[in-house]
Parts: structure tokens; C-alpha cells; sequence
């Protein structure tokens, strides 16, 4: 999830810890005349500076111009290889791929017994793992050496080894046909968010249907599951079925609890899996498990129960954060929120060249929501202006739609209306663009155009007649997506009482809560 903006090597360097460092050291200072090399030179270099270029690179080593390119190749290289070596980055994985190189070195010297001995260790050892890939490689493997050397007096082998080949070829097609699926329906959320139609549900679910592998959950092994539980979430989460994307969302967490040893191997999905539980609890507000489950996750990180390196670090940081703001909205603390954002967007700056833009913008549009719901509209609209004025940004469809949306409510709210006309016009224009003015959005922006001809003693009443039209889309299928992004019809409450927005939401939660 990296983003990359610098020289890749200079990134890498970087990048590296300490013990990280004085590893790399150790490594190519095994031999003595390591110590001079012009790659070493360059490492030093690179470690001390904040910024560099080719010039400086002439300028402080003897390496010359032309050996610049290749120099800084061999390092990258000799830097990952003794990363590689380092305990912090091996895995079940690495220790697979270790042995079977193992065995390959042994095959080629001609130590067939040997060799198919480590293999088969190899194979119990990625068949536990649910590595089937590499378990279907070292099958592989075995049956070119059992092809080409009398090694073993059983007559069954070659029949094993086949079926155990077929299994896992099975396995693995079937595993992949669930992962593309997965990841071509999360493409689809990302881009274009919920569906917005019928025509749209239809054609989602047709999509998911045709692309459903035949199975029997019984027969899946750990990744299959993984998979199909991903595929199910993405599904339901685009046709906004909450509840749903609950059930499996919680079926994805509950696979690691009962598979407690894949946390270590496979971090990455247990973090996304509870980061999914919890934006369903939230949408669906049940605040009080999504309050334990928030602090079940802060207690891991803290007592690093989940494998930390530099990407987990990130992962856990942008969860744990987004999902703390979102808290802060079940209960409608917004002043507390704003608190927790100060310290939020120094910790953002620091891992701003790991986070991609689209969940940076994400952040920004959160910050901008909790700025609006405690009446801070000045600063709701610094925030919302760095999504909109982003040309270059590839995020969620639905949300540059609602930033826009919330734009026209936040300049209203805060009395920044000599040039609202404008600004509903370019909203306007920007929705049709989209194919994405709705009901609910074509409702506002008609109110806040009608606003300029409302007397001023006549304003609550329109106010109670723009709630009482849009509370009929509340629990629309479709229609009820504008809600999620900007809780409306509390800020007309807040408008119809003259209160606060955020005494109107806190009333809410407290409700839930009863």
C-alpha cells in the first residue's frame, strides 16, 4: 500500500531500523574488502542525508558517473538480500521456499534421497500452513525426481503423487477463481461505492452469481474460506446489505480465532477482516460490540499480539485511527473528536508516504465531518477543498459526490453565501457528471437554492418540510446511501430545535444505547 514518490533506493534506506542497519553492515562487512566498496560508500551516504541527487553523489564518494547507475543497483540488491537473512522478515513462506531451494541444490549433486526426504518435510510443513501453492510445487518437484530415478520400492507412489497433484491443482483453481472474485468486487466498491438502483443490484448479483465456484464449505481449507467470506462481504457491503456484510465480516474474524496461528502468517487479513467487522458494526450502529471490538484491536497492538513490521505498523495506525473517528461519530462527541485529530494528523504526516492518497482523502473527509458536526464550518470546508480540488485523485465516486454535497451545507451553515448560486450550480453539473444526483441530493440543493426567496420567519417551516420529505428515504434501499456520508436530517433537527447538531446526534446514540 506503499506510495512511493522518492528514488526507490533512497526510500528503501530509509525505511530501515537500527537493528536493521547494523545488520546490513554485519553482512557485507564479511569480507574485508566489502569495507571500501563504492556501494558502501553510497549506503552511508544515503543513511545521512535528507534528500540527494547524482551531484552530491560525485560530490561526496569517488564513485564516478557512470558507475552511479549500477552502484545503486548492487546496493538495492545486497540491502534485500540481507533482509532477507534477517529472523524479523522470515515466515512460514520464507521457510518453505528456503527448503525447497534446499532440495533443488541437493537434486542437482545428484542426492536424490536427500532431496525428496527435505521435500517431503517441505510439503507437511505448507499443507498445515494452507500454502497449497507451494505444496502443489513440491509435488511437482517429487515427481520429476521419482520420474527420472528408481528411488523408493513403493509401487503406489507415482499413483500418489498424481492424485495428491489433481487435489491440489483443484484446491488451488478453486481458491483463485474466489480471489480474483474478491478482488474484482472490492475494485468495484472502491470506484463506484453502493449501488444506486435496481438496475445496478441486478447486474452486481448476476456478476457475483456467474462467478461463484461450485463448493461445499466443508471441503474448503483456511484460504478457500478466507476468499469466499471476502467475496460474500464486498457483495453485500455494494448492495448495502449491512446486516449481511455483519454476518460475514464476523465469519471472516471468527476464521482466525479458530485458526489462532494464522494471525502471525497472515496479519495483513486478520487486521482487514477486524477493520471490516468494525465499519459494518458502525454502519449498522451497534455501538457497544463495535466499542469492544475497537478495544480488543487497540489491546493487540499494544501488546503486540499481532506481528508488527513497517506495513502492519501503517495498517494498524489507519484502522485503528479511522475507526476511532468513527466512534466519536456513533456517539456523537464531536468536540472530543476534534481533540483526537490534532494528534491524528501529525501521526498521518509521519506516514504519508505509506498511506495511498485514497485513504488520506478518506481521512480528510471524516476530519471535515467532525469539524461540521461541531458547528466548526470554516474549517469543515479547509478539509472538504483538499478533496475537491485534487484532480488527480482516483477515490470512491460516492464520496467526492458527498464532499461536494457537504461543501454546500458547511458554506451555508457558516454564512458564506454571497456566491452559493455558483457553487450550486458547479455541484449540480458535477452530479450529472457522475450519474449520481439522487432523490435526497436533488431535494438539498433545490432547498438550498430556494433559500435566497424564503422569508426569514418562514425558514423553520421549510425546514420541517425538507425533514418530513426526506425522512421518507431513510430506509430506502438506495436512496438511504446519502445518509451514511451526512446525517442530514440531525442537522435539520438542529435547525427545526435551534440546537446544536451534536446535542441532536448525542440524543440519538443515547437512544441506541438504551
Amino acid at each position: 500500500m506503499a506510495i512511493e514518490q522518492k528514488d526507490v533506493l533512497f526510500t528503501l534506506v530509509k525505511s530501515l531500523s537500527k537493528s536493521e542497519k547494523r545488520q546490513f553492515k554485519l553482512y557485507v562487512g564479511r569480507l574485508g574488502g566489502n569495507t571500501e566498496a563504492n556501494f558502501i560508500s553510497l549506503f552511508n551516504l544515503l543513511d545521512k542525508v535528507t534528500a540527494f541527487d547524482d551531484d552530491l553523489i560525485l560530490k561526496k564518494t569517488n564513485i564516478k558517473k557512470q558507475q552511479i547507475s549500477n552502484t545503486k543497483a548492487h546496493l538495492y540488491k545486497q540491502i534485500l538480500v540481507s533482509l532477507r537473512l534477517n529472523p524479523v522478515h522470515q515466515n512460514v513462506r520464507s521457510q518453505i521456499r528456503e527448503q525447497f531451494d534446499f532440495a533443488a541444490i541437493l537434486y542437482s549433486k545428484g542426492l536424490y534421497k536427500q532431496s525428496l526426504k527435505i521435500l517431503d518435510k517441505a510439503k507437511e510443513l505448507s499443507l498445515i500452513n494452507g500454502e497449497n501453492n507451494l505444496a502443489y510445487e513440491i509435488v511437482e518437484f517429487e515427481k520429476v525426481i521419482e520420474s527420472q530415478y528408481i528411488t523408493r520400492s513403493l509401487s503406489n507412489r507415482a499413483g500418489a503423487l498424481s492424485a495428491q497433484a489433481k487435489e491440489l491443482s483443484l484446491k488451488n483453481s478453486r481458491t483463485s477463481k474466489l480471489s480474483n472474485l474478491s478482488l474484482q468486487l472490492y475494485s468495484l466498491l472502491l470506484k463506484e461505492g453502493y449501488v444506486k438502483n435496481d438496475e445496478d443490484s441486478q447486474k452486481v448479483h448476476a456478476y457475483f452469481e456467474k462467478r461463484l465456484p461450485k463448493y461445499q464449505l466443508s471441503e474448503l481449507g483456511f484460504r478457500e474460506k478466507l476468499f469466499l467470506y471476502k467475496a460474500y462481504l464486498w457483495h453485500s457491503l455494494i448492495l448495502q446489505d449491512f446486516v449481511l456484510s455483519f454476518k460475514y465480516a464476523q465469519k471472516w474474524v471468527d476464521l482466525f480465532e479458530e485458526n489462532p496461528e494464522m494471525k502471525k502468517q497472515n496479519p495483513v487479513f486478520f487486521l482487514k477482516g477486524v477493520n471490516y467487522l468494525l465499519e459494518s458494526l458502525y454502519l449498522i450502529k451497534h455501538k457497544t460490540k463495535f466499542n469492544k471490538v475497537l478495544e480488543n484491536l487497540n489491546s493487540d497492538i499494544q501488546n503486540e499480539n499481532i506481528s508488527l513490521n513497517d506495513n502492519t505498523k501503517t495498517l494498524t495506525f489507519l484502522y485503528y485511527s479511522q475507526n476511532k473517528l468513527n466512534l466519536y461519530f456513533l456517539e456523537g462527541r464531536f468536540h472530543k473528536g476534534i481533540r483526537f485529530i490534532t494528534k491524528l494528523l501529525e501521526e498521518i504526516k509521519s506516514y504519508e508516504t505509506k498511506i495511498d492518497a485514497h485513504h488520506i482523502m478518506v481521512f480528510y473527509y471524516k476530519i471535515a465531518c467532525m469539524y461540521f458536526g461541531a458547528g466548526k464550518n470554516e474549517e469543515c470546508i479547509f478539509y472538504l477543498e483538499k478533496i475537491i480540488n485534487n484532480k488527480d485523485l482516483k477515490m470512491r465516486e460516492d464520496l467526492l459526490c458527498f464532499s461536494r454535497v457537504l461543501n454546500l451545507v458547511a458554506h451555508y451553515d457558516a454564512g458564506l453565501d454571497f456566491d452559493i448560486d455558483k457553487l450550486i450550480i458547479s455541484t449540480y453539473k458535477f452530479l450529472i457528471k457522475m450519474n449520481d444526483l439522487h432523490e435526497v441530493q436533488r431535494k438539498m440543493i433545490s432547498f438550498l437554492k430556494s433559500l435566497s426567496v424564503i422569508y426569514p420567519q418562514d425558514l423553520r417551516k421549510a425546514f420541517v418540510k425538507l425533514h418530513e420529505e426526506l425522512s421518507e428515504f431513510e430506509n430506502h434501499p438506495y436512496e438511504k446511501r446519502s445518509f451514511l456520508y451526512l446525517d442530514i436530517l440531525s442537522w435539520l433537527e438542529s435547525k427545526i430545535q435551534n440546537v446544536p447538531v451534536e446535542i441532536i446526534i448525542k440524543q440519538k446514540a443515547q437512544k441506541l444505547m438504551k
